[in-house]
């Protein structure tokens, strides 16, 4: 007879979760490390209830596992804060996000989104309606006039790598497995959603004793078939201009000495992404920086002569290939590797369905012995040696009146350790700290760019603390516009008596999308915060009279204002040594400068217009337009 236990859902749930590991070469660890959450009608009395005593029975037996729960302020920020954890694990631990049914959940739907495009880990557990449908309509609940079989918790289909609703207990066994297995997947991951009736978290059930057993889910890496390595290294050696694009993947596997070796042998220059920046030493002899519409003037040059393309890791966003764009040469071939067959078969390429240490590792050993040609690797270093004059000279432009953002990034760039880490997202930072950024390991740089959300940057600071522990400094730099979408999650810094550093700059509006409505003809209507003109009926009057510096302070965190870099210098010192988080704010200019742009990005401009500015813009983007291409 098999052994049971009665428990509700919800407390079969926590159960579960805390008996689940990851192993990867030889490490093992907790798979869900803990739980953000807010309660509210649906989850309070299931999950909040199955959480309370888990930590009263941890109180009781120390040996007991429980499943550590932390208050966000929001849930969408506690899905960035789940997702900057699980990065900075190297996806192989993540947190849990509970939410109350309704607008508690829908609030999640963004950072579902955030995670499954970054291809992050994170695992959601929205309530939902009642299974039984015996008080239909409930509070907060979406009715549709043609199913009662739909919820709002159907708007995380599309945005979740798995999702499910337990409409019945013994559903969630299946359930669980399943969700564990999208968790653990080097390739196939992403949100992962389980949606929980509000009646089902609190209905008992037998269950049997062995879905609690600890469970050791193996985070594979899969070798190069030999077939496919042959095909990569004829490519590889048949090429005179060759170039790496560095991604993610290669972060998340762990595999950037096995990248620097390889660059060592080969010499083939190696640029990189938003996620692989990092993988090589900004001061290695091949590292050419970033590449794509936000990349290096050395990077793109490379690329737009590059006959062979070898892409490790990356999933070639429009950024990355500007569009489609700077791969320009009429021949050009790619070889990718990387663990999932969807992107390894991009732009028409030869495959390499591998883990990038494994592929790494078999095609320096393939290659030994082969170079690629001593005039493309003196190009290289001559391009990117004229490269970092720009960086010296954005970092120190000098202060007239207001200092440029560049300013701010330069001084932090020396004042921050190896393995500090800097934290952004969207924006005009990401682009100027992609090509700026003078990253030593890929532990220091954090830079969200696949969904470049707005309001990631303090919850992404929450998670990174707590996955680093105490042994570095977390940064995040975020400007006025994303500070005002999601500031609350410096309570939950706070109340958890965590230390972060947060650059706040204030510009009074849009710096990238200001400057993109100018290039694109639109004259920055509607990116500064400006009072209503009663004259005009514009917004372009006086400054909005808000204090953020102030804000930052009522949310518990210690605030140094900063009138010039100088005062930037001494009191990021002071932050360094305080044991509080504290707000770094300055003024930045709105209008840069900003480092000097090298390839494009396809953003349509209007057609038709009686704006002479529009008219412009719009004949520049046929002309742009026309390099685009498909690699076939």
């Amino acid at each position: 007879m098999t052994e049971t236990i009665r428990l509700t859902v919800a407390q079969a749930l926590v159960r579960f979760l805390t008996a689940q590991f990851s192993e990867r070469d030889g490490v093992r660890q907790r798979l869900v490390t803990g739980i953000f959450g807010i309660f509210g009608h649906g989850n309070v009395a299931g999950v909040g209830q199955a959480l309370l005593q888990a930590t009263i029975d941890r109180e009781r037996d120390p040996a007991a596992a429980d499943l550590p729960y932390f208050l966000a302020r929001n849930e969408q920020g506690a899905v960035h804060a789940a997702a900057a954890f699980a990065r900075t694990r190297h996806r192989l631990q993540t947190m849990a996000v509970t939410t109350s049914i309704g607008p508690g959940a829908t609030n999640m739907i963004t950072g579902a989104a955030l995670a499954t495009t970054n291809r992050i880990p994170v695992l959601l557990l929205p309530s939902d309606q009642f299974a039984t449908r015996r008080p239909d309509p409930v509070l907060q609940q979406l009715e549709d006039p043609g199913t009662l079989d739909v919820s709002v918790n159907d708007a995380f289909r599309p945005v979740s790598r798995f999702f499910d609703r337990i409409n019945r207990p013994e559903q969630l066994i299946p359930s669980l497995l399943g969700a564990m297995r999208v968790l653990t997947d080097p390739a196939d991951t992403g949100a992962v959603t389980i949606c929980l009736p509000q009646d089902v978290q609190a209905e008992a059930f037998d269950w049997p004793v062995a879905l609690f057993r600890e469970r050791v889910w193996h985070v594979g890496r899969p070798v190069p078939e030999p077939a496919a390595l042959a095909r990569a290294v004829e490519i590889i050696r048949s090429a005179s201009r060759p170039l790496i694009v560095a991604g993610g993947g290669v972060v998340y596997a762990e595999a950037s000495l096995q990248l620097r070796a390889f660059a060592t042998a080969t010499g083939i220059p190696v640029a990189d992404t938003h996620a692989g920046k990092g993988a090589i030493n900004w001061d290695h002899p091949s590292a050419v920086g970033g590449v794509g519409s936000t990349g290096t003037t050395a990077a793109n040059a490379l690329a737009r002569r590059a006959d062979v393309v070898i892409g490790i890791g990356t999933r070639y966003s429009d950024f990355t290939t500007a569009s489609h764009t700077i791969f320009a040469g009429p021949d050009v071939r790619f070889v990718n590797i990387n663990t999932l067959r969807f992107d390894a078969a991009k732009h028409s390429a030869t495959m390499v369905v591998a883990d990038a240490r494994e592929a790494l590792t078999a095609l320096t050993g393939a290659l030994d012995g082969w170079n690629v040609e001593a005039a493309h690797r003196r190009e290289a270093i001559e391009l990117t040696a004229a490269w970092q004059q720009v960086v010296h000279e954005c970092y120190h432009r000098g202060q007239t009146p207001l200092p440029a953002q560049t300013e701010v990034f330069g001084a932090l760039n020396g004042l921050m350790g190896p393995e500090d880490v800097i934290i952004s997202a969207a924006g005009s930072m990401p682009g100027d700290l992609q090509c700026l950024w003078r990253a030593t390991s890929p532990v220091q740089y954090h830079v969200e760019y696949a969904y470049s959300c707005m309001g990631y940057e303090i919850p992404a600071a929450l998670g990174a603390r707590l996955a680093l522990g105490d042994d570095h400094e977390v940064v995040a730099i975020v400007g006025d516009g994303s500070y005002q979408m999601m500031p609350m999650e410096i309570a939950t810094i706070v109340s958890e008596g965590l230390k972060v550093i947060i650059v706040l700059l204030q510009n009074h509006g849009f710096a990238s999308i200001g400057g993109l409505s100018e290039s694109r003809g639109s004259q920055r209507f509607g990116t500064q915060y400006r009072m209503r003109n009663r004259t005009s009926g514009r917004l372009d009057g006086e400054h909005v009279p808000f204090d953020l510096a102030a804000n930052a302070a009522s949310w518990g965190a210690d605030v140094l204002r900063c009138a010039t870099i100088a005062d930037f210098r001494a009191n990021y010192a002071k932050a360094v040594a305080s044991e509080h988080t504290t707000v770094l704010y300055i003024e930045t200019d709105l209008h840069g400068p900003n480092p000097p742009g090298s390839a494009w990005w396809d953003v349509p401009v209007s057609e038709v217009s009686t704006l002479p500015s529009t008219q412009t813009a719009y004949d520049e983007y046929v002309r742009e337009r026309r390099a685009q291409r498909h690699y076939l």
